[in-house]
């Protein structure tokens, strides 16, 4: 025994070593990654200080350059108005900011003294070499430097560049790094990198060209107060830019007073006006905040103190810990057995619960809900609130099947349950917020003992509201066949029997009576079948199967319009029919040609007698990708009110009852516009008849639209 305490003592000593070492290797590199972390966070703050001085110069170019063209004639009075601000505006490193004129060579006497005339009576242009020059005419000190008008920028490249560059694209743009011509006077130590930033001048509503404005700045005054703050005396900062032979140099730079070898790097890029400056950037690791400290030498030390009292510990308690340890370890074998077989139960019961359709809902002996399913928080909507069965009826919006008597909370399948009576499937209306149209639902309900070994209950919801609304719809149905097939079968009896009598007179009128009654029974059969077939696509509109595939509608419409214009009708009238400019569709191509074949005949069919029929057919693109197609008819019309009944079944306008129909052919339109996710309407138009407009989507690749026609 003392062996293996001897063993695990060791055992111990050396994991606590190991560990307590490991944790310090683990605490040095989180240093080291906190070091390139802090870099990172300066670098960006350091590129955003750059970003965002750069852009105060730029903003401020463009407000003054805007401001000048906004004169009508810019004097000289004017402009030092306007560059007056930019004095108290501290920018750094700004020496002259200046109105820069355009010129040719036969144009320098002219320019010259048209802005004489505007203030500058002692500007004298010194025009470089021949062609297009550039010439200073208002300059504005802001260093206190001594100013020279009538210098001819394009004798400096970088600015000459910088103006052709704003002036193509209207904005600000910055030169190549150089030396200001302000400072050729200075002694070379004195020289700096230096840049311009030019913006373009533009006058009137037709923007006409006056100039530039150009605003000289000094690179290390420009960014040293900049990369200062940025560098917070722990970064090396350097800005570099391209010369005007494309060669990286520094425009400013700032050394931090620490040191140490430059361990951490990092370079970014950082737009100014039009072109791209590089910031680079190094420091000292060790030296950046939470890159370096005392924590891991404290942890090793303390680790290793503590595995020396553990291991002491260890030596005294291990022959009762062994002990313990197995009493622990069964116990534990068969809590967490016990656990995971209760885990199990419970995901599989909550997997049920949820994916089942039917709402399942349990309620205590108070009547609050204990548990509920998704489904029945949709059936029922939100309970959150319900304090009992009292005030169900309110919370939920119970009520009785006529939607208006409020069910009685005695009554309720919940309630009874709690009582210690079942109930099942009982029938009741919900209407609240989550359903303003009510929903009828199905409830069964049984009492259970709850786990606290409480009385309380279970119901299952299930939603029976489309299965009412086609029970209600069948009845309707079944009358309204029954009532249509009578009619025709009694005429077709009633003329058979007069055949039969007419067949046992030879008198020739008798016969004559009899062809005609055949003919009214003929008549009475093609009414039959109309109707029977007019059923098989109401049903078929429903319930058939859509093949859902990139249709074009001028091919249906063209299809349908040769199929009813191929003859006049009795009068000799052929229908006008106009077909505009018509989409790819996605849809059903069958069904979609019952739709446009019903609204064309309706259309011919309902147009007064000894009038030609005229249709126009037209349709445009929604934003929601949808096709809103449009049937315009000069028929009889619809009367007021009855726009949105025509679409019920077998329902007919009281105005069109004289013409032969079954009141389904809309009823039909209807269901088959609604599969396809869209909407049908009927709208009176203004210059007589009826419009009748439905939506269905639009083709994902869709042609060009088919030029307008009249078909005839």
């Amino acid at each position: 025994m003392r062996g293996k305490r001897a063993v695990i003592s060791a055992l111990m000593a050396a994991v606590g070593c190991g560990v307590t070492l490991s944790v310090g290797v683990v605490l040095e590199r989180h240093d080291a990654a906190n070091g390139g972390v802090q870099m990172d966070r300066r670098t960006a703050a350091a590129a955003e200080a750059v970003r965002t001085e750069t852009q105060r110069y730029v903003d401020t170019l463009l407000t003054t350059a805007a401001a000048a063209g906004a004169q009508e004639v810019l004097t000289r009075s004017e402009y030092a108005a306007l560059t007056q601000p930019l004095k108290s505006m501290k920018l750094a490193g700004a020496s002259t900011i200046g109105l820069v004129v355009p010129a040719a060579d036969d144009q320098v006497a002219e320019v010259q003294e048209t802005w004489r005339q505007r203030g500058a009576p002692d500007l004298r242009f010194d025009a470089f070499g021949h062609g297009d020059h550039a010439f200073a005419v208002y300059l504005t000190s802001l260093d206190g430097s001594l100013l020279n008008p009538g210098v001819d920028l394009m004798r400096a490249e970088a600015p000459a560049a910088a103006m052709a560059a704003s002036r193509r694209s209207g904005t600000v743009a910055v030169s190549d790094t150089y030396q200001l011509l302000v400072d050729g006077a200075k002694p070379p130590e004195q020289r700096q990198n230096s840049f311009v930033l030019s913006a373009p001048v533009y006058q009137g509503e037709q923007r006409r060209f006056l100039g530039w404005i150009l605003l000289g700045v000094r690179g290390q005054d420009f960014m040293g107060a900049t990369l200062a703050r940025a560098g917070q005396n722990l970064l090396d900062l350097a800005l570099r830019a391209d010369d005007s032979e494309r060669r990286e140099v520094t425009v400013a730079e700032l050394r931090a007073p620490v040191s140490g070898e430059r361990d951490l790097s990092r370079t970014v890029n950082v737009p100014v006006a039009d072109s791209t400056w590089t910031l680079h950037l190094s420091a000292v690791g060790r030296r950046l905040p939470g890159a370096a400290s005392a924590l891991p030498t404290a942890v090793v030390v303390g680790g290793l103190c503590l595995t020396m009292l553990l291991t002491l510990l260890v030596w005294v308690l291990v022959a009762g810990r062994e002990r313990a340890e197995e009493r622990v370890r069964l116990a534990t074998e068969e809590l967490l057995a016990g656990e995971e077989e209760s885990r199990r139960q419970a995901e599989l019961l909550l997997a049920v619960m949820d994916g089942i359709s039917d709402g399942v809902g349990v309620v205590g002996p108070d009547g609050r809900f204990l548990l509920d399913n998704p489904a029945a928080r949709r059936i029922l909507g939100r309970h959150e609130g319900a304090t009992g069965p009292d005030e169900w009826a309110e919370r939920f919006g119970l009520y009785r099947l006529d939607g208006i008597t409020a069910y009685p909370v005695a009554e309720m399948p919940l309630t009874r349950a709690l009582g210690g009576v079942s109930s099942e499937q009982v029938e009741m209306l919900v209407r609240n917020a989550a359903h303003p149209e009510g929903r009828v639902i199905s409830v069964s309900a049984r009492p259970i003992v709850t786990v606290a070994g409480e009385g309380g209950a279970v119901a299952v919801f299930h939603d029976i509201t489309d299965r009412k609304h086609v029970e209600n719809e069948l009845r309707g149905f079944a009358g309204v066949v029954a009532h249509d097939l009578k009619a025709p079968l009694a005429a077709i009896r009633g003329y058979a029997e007069l055949i039969v009598d007419a067949l046992d007179d030879p008198d020739p009128a008798a016969v004559e009576d009899a062809l005609r009654s055949a003919g009214r029974v003929m008549a009475g059969a093609d009414r039959m079948h109309t109707l029977i077939m007019e059923l098989l696509d109401y049903t078929a509109a429903r319930d058939a199967t859509m093949r859902v595939e990139d249709v074009g509608l001028r091919e249906l419409v063209d299809d349908v319009v040769t199929a009813r214009t191929d003859a006049p009708d009795a009068a000799g009238c052929r229908p006008d029919v106009f077909v505009g400019a018509l989409p790819r569709v996605l849809g059903d191509r069958v069904l979609l040609r019952q739709v446009l074949d019903n609204l064309l005949g309706n259309a011919i069919k309902y147009t007064p007698p000894g009038q030609a029929p005229r249709i126009d057919v037209t349709a445009r693109v929604d934003g929601a990708g949808t096709v809103r197609v449009q049937v315009a008819d000069r028929g009889i019309g619809i009367p007021d009110g009855e726009h949105a009944a025509v679409f019920d079944s077998f329902h007919r306008a009281s105005n069109g009852t004289a013409m032969p129909g079954t009141g389904l052919g809309l009823a039909i339109c209807r269901r088959i516009v609604e599969r396809h996710g869209g909407h049908i309407e009927a709208l009176p138009n203004p210059g007589g008849g009826t419009i009748f407009v439905f939506t269905v989507p639009v083709a994902a690749a869709e042609q060009p639209l088919c030029e307008n026609v009249h078909i005839f």
